[in-house]
């Protein structure tokens, strides 16, 4: 196989020679609550880590940000984990943090409003200062518009923006996402993407059902 197409180090966390921007994301990680597939990069403003853009993720609250592999998020990206929800049952205002006996009324974890798990799946681009909610799902595919706040599911290869975000259009026939979704080419050894690039590039369906059937 010829150098170019070796392709990047998916355990590098700087893959872009120079550039302390672009990161891989599971490379960098250090939390344990956080997953990220190989090749999903975070390009950050001013080389800040990718876990300083998942805020308020306590481990003590028991849900995870999980992030599938090929996913391009765009600078200021944040998202918005369940240690962000307050008591909604009285007051909102949480007394709780600030000690000096006020922490004796901390909320059991049944009086928050947790939303389990953030699912970002596989080949989903994330536009710039996007904001992602506690609980949501976004399927693979899915591209979201820059600046906007997501608060519900995402279908897989549909285009949402706005706030709170909104479905604009399906990127292909629903027939066509059918049969991206069971192909799933981002799980082809790398050595058969990278021969293949330009069949994944176009989404070629012809191309991309053969190697996902001689790849099993």
């Amino acid at each position: 196989m010829s150098e170019i197409l070796k392709g990047p180090d998916p355990n590098q966390i700087y893959p872009i020679a120079g550039n302390k921007n672009v990161q891989f994301i599971k490379p960098s990680l250090t939390k344990k609550n956080i997953e990220a597939g190989e090749y999903t990069y975070y390009d950050s403003k001013d080389g800040e880590s990718f876990e300083d853009q998942v805020l308020y993720h306590y481990e003590l609250l028991g849900n995870r940000l999980i992030i599938g592999k090929f996913c391009s998020i765009g600078p200021g990206v944040t998202f918005i984990m369940n240690g962000a929800n307050h008591r909604m049952d009285g007051s909102t205002y949480p007394f709780n943090i600030f000690g000096n006996g006020w922490e004796e009324h901390t909320p059991t974890l049944d009086m928050l409003p947790l939303k389990g798990d953030t699912v970002i799946g596989n080949d989903v681009w994330i536009g710039m200062d996007a904001m992602i909610m506690s609980g949501v799902t976004i399927g693979d595919g899915a591209i979201i518009g820059a600046g906007s706040i997501v608060t519900k599911d995402v279908e897989p290869y549909t285009i949402v923006g706005g706030n709170p975000a909104k479905q604009i259009k399906k990127r292909f026939p629903e027939s066509k996402i059918k049969e991206l979704l069971q192909i799933r080419w981002w799980n082809l050894e790398i050595q058969v993407i990278n021969e293949h690039m330009d069949a994944i590039l176009r989404l070629d369906l012809e191309v991309l059902k053969k190697l996902s059937r001689d790849d099993k």
